[in-house]
Parts: C-alpha cells; structure tokens; sequence
C-alpha cells in the first residue's frame, strides 16, 4: 500500500468526478476501504494526544458508495438489498460475532473485539478487547479504543458529511452505560465512566462537580472522570424549564481500573449501570 499515492488519487477524484469513471481510481477508492477493513488506514489517528480527522478517506468512503451497486443479500431467510457488503471471516479475525449482529465491509473489527447483537457501520474502528453489547450501535467512522465496554442500547454517532469534522472517539478502557448516546464528534477521554442515560453532544453542558465550584466542559469528558446525567434551569420566553447536561460527579480509583471491577466505581458514586 502507497498510502500518498491512494491519498493523491481520492484527492483528485474528489475534485474531478469523472475521473470516477476510469479504473485507476475506482482501484484506489476499493483499496482504501480493504485498508480500512482491515485496520491498516483510520479515519482520525492520535498525534501528540490530540485526534486528527483524514479527511482523504472519509472523500474515499462517499466514493465507494457512488461507485457500488445496489444487490440483494441473503441470510438463511433474511433477505437485505443495500450496496456494501458485510464484513466476513470472523473466526480468522479473532472476533466473537453473536447473531444476529452485524458489521459492514470497511469497519475494522481488532482481535478479541465481542460484538452481541449489535451494529458497526463502516469507517467504525473497534479496538482490541472491547465489547459491543446487546443493541448498540457504532456510527460510521467512530473510533472506540481499546477494552472499551459499550453497554446495551448505547448509541455511538457516526459522521461522514462534511469531511472535516470529527467522529465521536471513545479512548481506551472506557466503560460507556447502558442507553447512553454519545455524539457529534464528542470526544470521551480515556478510563472514563458514563453512567446509565448519559447523552452527550457538541451542544451538551458538562459540569464537573466534584470541587466547591463547577468547572464546565464543552465536547469532551476528561479523563477517568465518573459521570452521570442532569439537569439545570434555563430561562425560556415561556418560563424556566430544566435542560439535560452531564455531571462530573468524580474521578475513578485505581483499584477500579480493571473492566470487571467497574461495577464498583458506580457503586461508590450510587451512579446506575
């Protein structure tokens, strides 16, 4: 893989859209996505701890859909019509799939990733031992680090369009509540806790709590921080009407730091799972 010369093509044909029609570029488009696929490209990667977006690849990901062609898929008696394929060889990957959970060609599953019945679109890229539990979702282009745990119902936004924003990124040994959503390119720092209802966009106000004087956050959770969900009063033309915002209630303890003991980390701040 010349990962310049892919990048010089998606560029170009990015600008010049019949240039999609030959098949060099339609080559470098596909390539892109097996990289993806199979975890050696990523839409945003770490520089100097701070994420920055490839905006190249998401171009590559709208290529793919334009160049694909709608086809009928079957599965036993399930039948589904769409243009990507689904992803495959779960056994060679490493990766515990549970029916009926699905993950689309160009997300990138690590090894040791369990995926309950669950969905991860594609772009998505699922770190080494985490779990995606019973219905949750990770959007296309999200980034869920390693030994995450993304618990049942949890919603994890995805973004394509415009290129140049940021996907939602869940770091490393997070452990994400039940029924919690997380979006707009929130950025969720790592070994931090959300309790059970936790909703959380660009727009969402994050209070830390924990001192004698609330410190507000926009976008991001810092690290090891235990929240939960809550609400402020703001004042609207028609009245005064209380507003979800996240409450930073605490910081995790190092004898929580283990996925099997974070039960207990909840338990200390009466938070729910």
């Amino acid at each position: 893989m010349n990962k310049v010369s892919l990048e010089e093509k998606i560029n170009q044909v990015w600008d010049t859209r019949t240039l999609l029609t030959e098949k060099k570029y339609q080559q470098a488009v596909l390539d892109v996505i097996k990289c993806l696929d199979e975890g050696f490209l990523r839409v945003v990667e770490a520089n100097e701890g701070e994420w920055v977006v490839n905006e190249w690849i998401k171009k590559a990901i709208l290529l793919y859909f334009q160049i694909k062609e709608m086809n009928v898929m079957e599965v036993g008696m399930m039948e589904y019509y769409d243009k990507i394929p689904l992803k495959k060889n779960f056994k060679d990957l490493g990766v515990r799939v549970v029916p009926p959970a699905v993950a689309r060609y160009g997300a990138y599953l690590a090894p040791g990733v369990v995926m309950m019945p669950s969905y991860v679109n594609i772009g998505a890229y699922v770190g080494k031992g985490t779990m995606v539990d019973t219905w949750a979702t990770v959007g296309s282009c999200a980034q869920i680090g390693e030994h995450v745990h993304l618990s049942g119902g949890v919603g994890i936004g995805g973004v394509l369009e415009p290129v140049q924003a940021s996907p939602v990124i869940i770091e490393d040994n997070c452990f994400i509540g039940s029924r919690c959503i997380v979006v707009e390119g929130v950025k969720v720092r790592k070994e931090a806790v959300l309790g059970a209802n936790v909703v959380l966009t660009q727009s969402t106000k994050i209070f830390d709590v924990s001192g004698k004087e609330p410190i507000e956050y926009r976008g991001e959770i810092p690290e090891r921080s235990v929240v939960i969900p809550g609400s402020y009063t703001k004042q609207f033309p028609a009245g005064e009407y209380g507003v979800s915002c996240a409450l930073i209630i605490g910081k995790r303890k190092e004898s929580t730091d283990k996925k099997t003991s974070l039960n207990e980390v909840l338990r200390d701040f009466n938070v729910s799972i």
